[in-house]
């Protein structure tokens, strides 16, 4: 009965401990919006397709509130980071790549509210 006791505490130790694997990531934040850069500076007739392959990509990664929050926290950080972005097509990128997500994208959102 102690073995069956000690199995069971060692089985839920691993299960508590164990890695979340499939948590969204800021290097894969950035690197499905590389493509976007020079389109969030310039702006033009549209973003070129492999940024929209990344904006849908990401996307379709930030599914949960939990990876939608990390997402717009990672896109804030990323924000702050590359200089001369322009304001306005940055927060019409999802829109003129044919996705919505529930915050804009800003340096001034407030990523605990994404839901």
């Amino acid at each position: 009965m102690a073995a069956l006791k000690l199995v069971c505490a060692l089985l839920l130790c691993i299960l508590v401990t164990a890695p979340v694997t499939n948590a969204i990531t800021c290097g894969q934040v950035t690197g499905s919006l590389a493509a976007c850069i020079p389109y969030l500076r310039t702006g033009g007739r549209g973003p070129p397709p492999p940024c929209c392959n990344g904006v849908r990509s990401l996307n379709s990664a930030a599914r949960t509130t939990p990876e939608r929050q990390i997402a717009c926290n990672c896109l804030k950080q990323a924000y702050r980071s590359i200089r001369g972005i322009n304001p306005n097509v940055a927060a019409g990128l999802p829109r003129q790549c044919g996705v919505s997500i529930p915050y804009k994208i800003s340096p001034t959102t407030d990523c605990s509210r994404v839901r």
